[in-house]
């Protein structure tokens, strides 16, 4: 779960008085331990209201208001935001906290709204906006939610860990000379298939091609049936050598945040038509089975 970590403003920061050395040391001790903790998402320190406006709504007006503020126990001084296992390990995290104001303090903490929590109401295709907003808020472009029809995919299967992924191309490079000559081939479209996940984050990966008959297959190939159903479409714009860090963000952080229900099955990386092997770029799509 994420929760937010309010820092609650007091009479020395609504003053602007800035924090002592120590204090600073004793905060960024206490970061650090969040970080190396795989706490800590993000967090800031924030200027005192005198700083700051408020925008009141009434209906159709908008009356900008200049601070300062004078309810000052309502104030946010700063704020940390958290992934935590839950509101027990937060509350265990803040005591932990040096104090950080030099008279007495609060930390608030609230846990964030996850996609769940809406019910029917957060309908499919409401999800479905929701993490295209988040991919691009990411840097990962637009994404698009198609339904696709069972395929059966035909080439050279691998098992790979993290610590062998750099020969990922090697493995390429040996169904290259196949690509347009395997019996069965539908169309140039290739595809590299991530199943069978293991310990280690190990993975089977099959190189190959969709092909509609699977009995004349070369000596060494192997076929797997991707599903049928619903996938998120992303794509890798840059070179497809960079894909490793497309990946990273894909699985390190839209995928726990988008509200989406990612299918245990096989995903797939798509190199279509567009692919230019010469540059690296062009045509390079990430898809991902979404669960129903």
């Amino acid at each position: 779960m994420k929760v937010m970590v309010m820092v609650k403003a007091s009479p020395s920061s609504e003053a602007g008085e800035m924090p002592s050395e120590a204090l600073l040391t004793a905060m960024g001790q206490f970061n650090e331990e969040l970080v190396k903790a795989g706490i800590l998402l993000a967090g800031e320190g924030l200027q005192p209201s005198s700083k700051g406006v408020r925008v009141r709504f009434s209906g159709r007006q908008r009356t900008v208001i200049d601070g300062p503020f004078i309810e000052t126990k309502e104030l946010v001084a700063g704020y940390w935001l958290w992934q935590v296992k839950s509101m027990e390990e937060a509350i265990d995290w803040v005591k932990r906290c040096p104090n950080p104001m030099p008279e007495e303090s609060e930390i608030e903490i609230r846990p964030l709204f996850e996609a769940d929590d809406f019910g029917d109401a957060f309908t499919p295709a409401l999800r479905e906006q929701e993490a295209g907003i988040r991919a691009m808020a990411l840097g990962l472009g637009t994404v698009r939610f198609e339904n696709m029809e069972k395929r059966v995919i035909a080439g050279l299967n691998a098992r790979f860990s993290l610590e062998t992924l750099g020969n990922i191309p090697l493995h390429w490079q040996r169904i290259a000379p196949h690509l347009g000559h395997i019996p069965g081939q539908i169309s140039k479209t290739a595809y590299g298939v991530c199943w069978n996940p293991g310990e280690g984050c190990s993975f089977d990966y099959l190189v190959g091609v969709e092909v509609d008959d699977t009995a004349q297959l070369p000596a060494g190939f192997e076929h797997l049936q991707l599903a049928a159903g619903r996938y998120a479409v992303l794509t890798h714009s840059q070179h497809v050598g960079s894909i490793k860090q497309t990946l990273d963000t894909i699985w390190t952080h839209w995928v726990p945040d988008c509200g989406l229900h990612i299918a245990p099955q096989p995903w797939f990386e798509r190199y279509t038509e567009a692919f230019d092997p010469a540059t690296g770029l062009g045509g390079v799509e990430i898809c991902l089975p979404l669960a129903e």
